[in-house]
């Protein structure tokens, strides 16, 4: 017999505890609801209660939407996964990798040498383009994208690619994978693609007609009564925690900037559990969502930042899991947000679950809790 009692049990307790201010989540099944739980509060300084319908940062949960939307320009043949990148960005045509040499005493030094080849599309939905982030870990090439500021929030889009132009990649193309500003590239994509902004292009074809009316790269004033904060000061290290404003103030984030909520989520999950249909729309094949949901990495190195895990390879927008275990089943596919916010499909069940909070340094703890004890109560 199913019972998430325990689960439901462990999130309250560690809500009541003070390790997160607030969460909301969800298991289905066949396509029905199994469990939905509404915990904390999603403003904890003003102590107001978390509601389902509460507004979330959901980060890099934005880059399978982003994903899914660049795919349906493949399929309408504007562009092919194995063109090079420099087909829509000349500012690519010579860029150069960062090698770190240390000199006797240890000291290194970044060298920088022609690419050997230009990154493809396919590079950018897979992270194998050789762009990088400017945080999580440190490099010299890391530092580069810091003094350039290619992590601002404030730029536009086509700062963001000349930026990214004049700095190191942090490995050659189509040989290691790296979590990276890939993702926001393929949002330029599309805007350049399509002379539309992301915002306007994700309005039209994917919002409206998935019915997801409170997914977008700001939150108007209406709704901000809405939006779920995190503490003030991180409960385990007493720091404090900063997150995106609420307004959009440069480029749309295509590997980041999305907010939304736990029905609107749903819907895009819906989409893709119905292989690219929802309630009679189809945006995309299901041929395509096999194609964004299988491993598109092979041999490919994963780098030192393979968030992923051992057990994953990754897609087209997605991590694939690779084998069964204690946090899922082969097939799965899956991603998460920096905030705290996570969901996976896992197509052997006809399961999906997502999770939404803003408690950034609890994330990965709560990621694996949570996937965990939802595997226990279908194998119990």
């Amino acid at each position: 017999m199913i019972t998430f009692e325990p689960m439901l049990g462990a999130v309250k307790a560690l809500v009541d505890c003070g390790r997160l201010p607030g969460v909301v989540l969800r298991v289905c099944r066949d396509g029905e609801i199994e469990v939905e739980g509404v915990f904390g509060l999603q403003q904890p300084e003003a102590g107001t209660p978390m509601r389902a319908d509460s507004i979330f940062r959901i980060y890099s949960m934005t880059k399978p939407i982003t994903a899914l939307a660049a795919m349906m320009l493949v399929e309408a043949g504007d562009i092919a996964l194995d063109d090079p990148i420099t087909r829509v960005f000349p500012e690519f045509a010579h860029l150069e990798v960062g090698i770190e040499v240390r000199n006797a005493h240890g000291a290194a030094t970044l060298v920088r040498q022609p690419a050997a080849r230009v990154a493809s599309i396919r590079d950018l939905f897979r992270h194998t383009a050789g762009f990088t982030y400017g945080v999580f870990n440190d490099s010299l090439v890391k530092a580069q994208y810091r003094a350039l500021d290619i992590d601002s929030w404030s730029i536009s889009s086509d700062e963001l690619i000349g930026r990214l132009a004049m700095a190191p990649l942090a490995f050659e193309p189509g040989t290691t994978w790296e979590y990276s500003r890939a993702t926001d590239v393929l949002g330029v994509l599309i805007e350049r693609l399509t002379q539309q902004s992301l915002g306007e292009f994700f309005d039209e074809r994917i919002f409206a007609p998935l019915g997801m009316v409170d997914t977008a790269f700001f939150v108007p004033e209406a709704k901000l009564s809405r939006v779920a904060e995190p503490f003030q000061k991180d409960p385990d290290s007493g720091e404090p925690i900063r997150l995106r404003g609420t307004a959009l103030r440069g480029y749309c984030s295509g590997g980041g900037g999305l907010f939304s909520t736990l029905s609107d989520y749903q819907r895009f999950i819906e989409l893709l559990r119905g292989r690219g249909a929802l309630n009679g729309v189809r945006l995309v094949s299901s041929a395509t969502i096999s194609t964004m949901t299988r491993d598109h990495l092979g041999t490919i190195e994963r780098g030192p930042n393979y968030l992923p895990g051992a057990d994953s390879g990754f897609g087209l927008g997605f991590a694939v899991r690779q084998k069964d275990g204690p946090l899922g089943h082969r097939g799965d596919y899956y991603w998460s947000g920096v905030a705290g916010t996570l969901f996976w499909i896992d197509p052997s069940m006809d399961l999906n679950a997502i999770w939404l909070m803003q408690a950034p340094n609890q994330r990965l703890e709560m990621r694996d809790l949570f996937r965990r004890l939802v595997t226990e109560a279908y194998s119990g």
